[in-house]
């Protein structure tokens, strides 16, 4: 993960604009489907797109599938994403006519976690961490898989040899869940891939989430103008930037 920097807030978040009777339109990661569900009130939303989790295995292709859905919607609408900007999959997304309204997080950790500041504890006091998640299992985006998928393709000893320049710097395995049911359901599975982790010396721990950082998004999409420092802000003609992203 990159370290980045606090840049003064002023070059961050741009004016808000007033409260507008714009239709809400929700485009997200499935990973927050069931979040945004229970936190966005009947009726608020104008139409709520899922997309398939594993879009973020290949940032451009998140990108385009991202694009392809802000550019299919006619009205001038709100548009909520439900993502980070998730290996720069995010960066360029253009507004057009709409305006754009995201949460100023690297990646869904952040926002699974409940805030940035949680995001910031782990990341400070254990930041050799990989993350394991509910969409991430389900795309079978894991070292494990990685594994088996490099060794039908080159073999046993150069798959073990290139999982271990891109593992061995880790030392803990995380399973980041909402509830007690997903961390349940999804243990069998993150286990098995911390007994291979395990080769590199990873601990494997539990971490359950809270709701708040979705629950804000909510609240902010139904009054733009308390938008602060968590969330990115694009007008109509602009497009989401990575420095945007930074603090």
């Amino acid at each position: 993960m990159l370290h980045l920097f606090l840049l003064p807030l002023r070059l961050l978040v741009p004016p808000m604009p007033s409260a507008s009777p714009l239709p809400v339109v929700v485009i997200s990661c499935k990973v927050f489907q069931h979040l945004l569900e229970a936190h966005l009130p009947p009726e608020t939303a104008r139409a709520t797109r899922f997309l398939d989790y594993g879009l973020h295995r290949v940032p451009r292709n998140l990108h385009k599938a991202v694009q392809e859905q802000v550019d299919s919607i006619q009205e001038p609408s709100l548009i909520v994403l439900g993502y980070g900007l998730c290996g720069n999959g995010l960066n360029g997304i253009r507004a057009g006519k709409h305006t754009l309204l995201v949460p100023r997080a690297d990646d869904c950790i952040a926002i699974l976690l409940g805030s940035y500041p949680a995001y910031q504890h782990e990341f400070f006091n254990h930041p050799a961490t990989y993350y394991l998640t509910k969409g991430w299992l389900e795309s079978g985006s894991h070292p494990l898989n990685e594994y088996r998928e490099y060794t039908e393709r080159y073999g046993q000893k150069r798959a073990a040899w290139v999982m271990d320049q891109q593992y061995h710097h880790y030392e803990r395995l995380v399973l980041v869940a909402h509830n007690q049911d997903d961390l349940a359901r999804y243990r069998p599975q993150a286990q098995e891939i911390a007994a291979y982790c395990a080769r590199w010396g990873m601990r494997y721990e539990e971490i359950l989430g809270t709701q708040e950082y979705v629950q804000r998004l909510v609240e902010t999409a139904l009054a733009l103008e308390k938008a602060g420092e968590d969330f990115v802000v694009v007008p109509p003609g602009g497009e989401i930037r990575q420095e945007r992203f930074m603090r």
